[in-house]
């Protein structure tokens, strides 16, 4: 089944190549979207593809890459969307 998931992930993810690292984990795993800075400090994840795979990438925006500090991610499913490639913005 296709899903669309938002996240919004807070710590620190931005200057740690979290969008980046977003993307190439999209890409692995055939999804499309969007990572992209928020002005308070969180990154914005938008998901979109298979069930499983999504489910993939939701558990590792919960750690990031390496440099990052995740705190907390707060998601929530929304209506699909469809989207082309996963882009970073």
């Amino acid at each position: 089944m296709r899903v669309s998931y938002i996240a919004h992930v807070s710590g620190k993810v931005q200057g740690v190549y979290f969008r980046a690292s977003s993307q190439q984990v999209a890409i692995d795993n055939h999804l499309s979207g969007y990572a992209k800075n928020l002005d308070g400090g969180e990154v914005e994840v938008l998901m979109c593809g298979d069930e499983e795979n999504v489910e993939k990438m939701l558990s590792w925006l919960e750690k990031g890459p390496e440099q990052a500090e995740v705190e907390h991610v707060d998601k929530k499913q929304v209506k699909w969307q469809e989207h082309h490639f996963f882009s970073i913005s």
